[in-house]
């Protein structure tokens, strides 16, 4: 399933993903400098989440566009239960 993002979503999960991008790179520093496992684990549940959220962002996307846009390459029609098992696998990938 090919996916194209419309901008305001795509900034939405591009803003996600560079949040992680810096808590995990502050975890990196946090367990260099040897500062508590309390804090490492919260920050880390921090990058986690917010990268938890850009997929669930992309998922929704992709739902969204797959109930548009029910034709599949070439303007074939998609089988619906293949292209169920398909968002239940991406569900799943992030559960």
């Amino acid at each position: 399933m090919e996916l194209t993002l419309v901008a305001e979503e795509m900034r939405s999960v591009l803003n996600r993903l560079r949040r992680a991008q810096g808590q995990i790179a502050g975890v990196i520093k946090m367990i260099e400098d040897g500062r508590s496992c309390d804090e490492v684990v919260t920050q880390l549940a921090a990058a986690s989440r917010a990268l938890d959220r850009a997929g669930f962002a992309i998922i929704a996307t992709g739902l969204e566009h797959c109930m548009t846009e029910p034709e599949g390459e070439g303007g074939t029609p998609v089988d619906r239960e293949q292209m169920r098992a398909r968002l239940e696998k991406l569900f799943l990938s992030l559960a």
